[in-house]
């Protein structure tokens, strides 16, 4: 498919003014919908769904179809909300490859924290949990819950989860060549039958007919995408292809630096000319591939990033060891969308970075949270980086994975893992050139996430040597958290004490005299709930 260009300055801006008629269904205003659809523009897409009434399914915003005259469209800011009004996902646009969007985000912690364990897996697969259990677990009852999910989706909790992995079975069965029954068992599905069933009911075909329509069909949202399936004779063993969308705009330069001034060896790589077992090369002139190893629960793998910026979508390629349960995929695949921050909604975001009013910020367009593999990993970065240089604290790093990273083999090339805590708990470290109480909180976190694996990560603070800027980097780095406004980092103060100077024409004395303290809180209730943005912003002026 072809993208339509939108104009900058003519397509419609946040903040969105109020729906009206269909506030129920939707968010964002009818207008602004048509707008973005009829422009098929792609900084909507996944924001809202557009249910063609007179066929009966709805489509992203960037739908290749005829758009349909607007007495025939109705307008939904979820997927399900779509479904639960008798629509069925286009087989054109995909409704399913659609980036995520949370429009309330930062209005319902709670609800954030639910969606956050249902997409991890908590109500699937053999020991999903039951609502009554997730709702102890959130620390609410599971009426409360249900009224949650009834309010903002028009479903329950069960349901909500249940299309979430139905859709995840579609793209499955559209971008690979998995077997249905490796299909059901990835999404979630003890039961084949149970999966059979559940699909025809919610998608209104079954696996193997809309398995068969995929492969049929030629007209994909784009050009290239029929050209290769993933699992190919050509891929290697155990591996499989994913397209993964976001909504522009996106810097993956400025990505893929942060990525490369903290890389590990063995852990991560990065290369100008694609692997071609993986990817045909689209720009020889951009590095464009990044990949790295993570492990999830009982899954190894090695993951395989490229950014396809004409079509805003990167192409993911995931090789598992051969004793990684298939049921863990869609945890992985969540876990490579939050460590490349792709459910941004960055128009929002940036938008509110410009009317900071106490700063006068040059902020770079499309800078994302450029994520860690895992929370654990995460809290060992910021413990290695107390008090010394990227540089010093990569190094530290690259010798902490080389001496206690487990190493495993996969089609010939020899990797690393990050260290479990079950690792560092009781190791020496005496490998690390640094202060002894810095090894000693390694060694206590690891223990305590060992000993509490359902602690938060707030429940850090208990630990000795672990500080509230450790914590907060986790939370950024390891969780994706996009509230996380680091104030008390040095480059931070700075950045913030100069931008601060620039807008309001003062010299250094005249900074020094400010109360950065009442500053900071200022600027962190003016940003929330994106101030993990700023604080990118802030390091990237460095």
């Amino acid at each position: 498919m072809k993208q339509t260009a939108v104009s900058q300055n003519s397509a419609p801006k946040p903040p969105y003014e109020p729906a009206s008629s269909d506030a129920q269904d939707c968010q964002i205003s009818a207008g602004i919908c048509r707008e973005a659809r009829i422009s098929r523009d792609p900084r909507f897409d996944g924001k809202f769904f557009v249910g063609v009434l007179s066929t009966g399914i709805y489509c992203r915003t960037v739908c290749p179809a005829v758009a349909p005259k607007e007495e025939n469209v109705r307008y939904f800011d979820s997927a399900i909300k779509a479904a639960q009004a008798g629509l069925r996902p286009c087989l054109r646009c995909r409704p399913d490859s659609a980036p995520g969007s949370n429009p309330w985000k930062g209005t319902n912690t709670t609800l954030d924290r639910a969606i956050g364990l249902i997409e991890a897996g908590a109500l699937s697969g053999e020991h999903g949990l039951t609502v009554e259990a997730l709702a102890d677990k959130l620390g609410i009852s599971s009426r409360y819950l249900n009224k949650l999910f009834t309010a903002g989706f028009g479903t329950s909790p069960k349901q909500f989860a249940l299309y979430r992995q139905l859709l995840f079975a579609k793209q499955l069965l559209h971008q690979t060549q998995l077997p249905i029954t490796q299909v059901a068992l990835a999404a979630g599905f003890n039961s084949i039958r149970r999966f059979n069933e559940a699909f025809q009911q919610a998608l209104q075909l079954t696996p193997t007919q809309l398995r068969k329509s995929s492969q049929k069909s030629t007209a994909k949202i784009d050009e290239g995408e029929s050209a290769k399936l993933a699992c190919s004779q050509e891929m290697p063993a155990h591996s499989l292809s994913l397209y993964q969308y976001y909504r522009p705009p996106l810097d993956w330069s400025a990505q893929l630096a942060f990525y490369r001034l903290r890389a590990v060896e063995g852990m991560e790589w990065f290369s100008d000319n694609v692997d071609p077992h993986f990817h045909e090369v689209i720009n020889q002139d951009t590095p464009l591939e990044y990949g790295r190893t993570l492990q999830l629960e009982d899954i190894r793998a090695v993951v395989h990033i490229v950014h396809e910026a004409p079509l805003y979508r990167f192409k993911i390629t995931l090789t598992l060891t051969p004793d990684s349960p298939l049921s863990g995929l869609q945890k992985l695949i969540t876990q490579v969308r939050r460590i490349l921050d792709l459910d941004a909604d960055m128009q929002l975001i940036e938008h509110n970075l410009q009317h900071l009013t106490d700063l006068k910020l040059s902020s770079k367009s499309g800078l994302r949270i450029p994520g860690a593999g895992a929370v654990f990993e995460a809290g060992c970065r910021a413990v290695l980086g107390q008090q010394v240089s990227v540089v010093q604290a990569t190094k530290l790093l690259n010798i902490l994975v080389e001496a206690y990273g487990e190493r495993f083999s996969l089609n010939g090339r020899e990797y690393r893992l990050f260290p479990t805590p079950q690792a560092i708990r009781g190791a020496s470290l005496d490998e690390l050139k640094m202060p002894g109480a810095r090894k000693l909180a390694l060694n206590a976190l690891a223990a305590f996430i060992c000993e509490q694996p359902e602690a938060s990560v707030d429940e850090w603070i208990g630990v000795k040597g672990i500080g509230p800027w450790t914590i907060a980097y986790a939370k950024l780095r390891g969780l994706g958290d996009p509230n996380i406004f680091l104030h008390t980092d040095l480059i931070v103060k700075k950045q913030l004490l100069a931008s601060v100077a620039e807008q309001r024409g003062l010299d250094i004395e005249a900074v020094k005299q400010l109360d950065y303290t009442a500053l900071a809180q200022r600027v962190s209730a003016d940003i929330a709930p994106w101030g993990s943005y700023l604080t990118f912003q802030l390091w990237s002026n460095a």
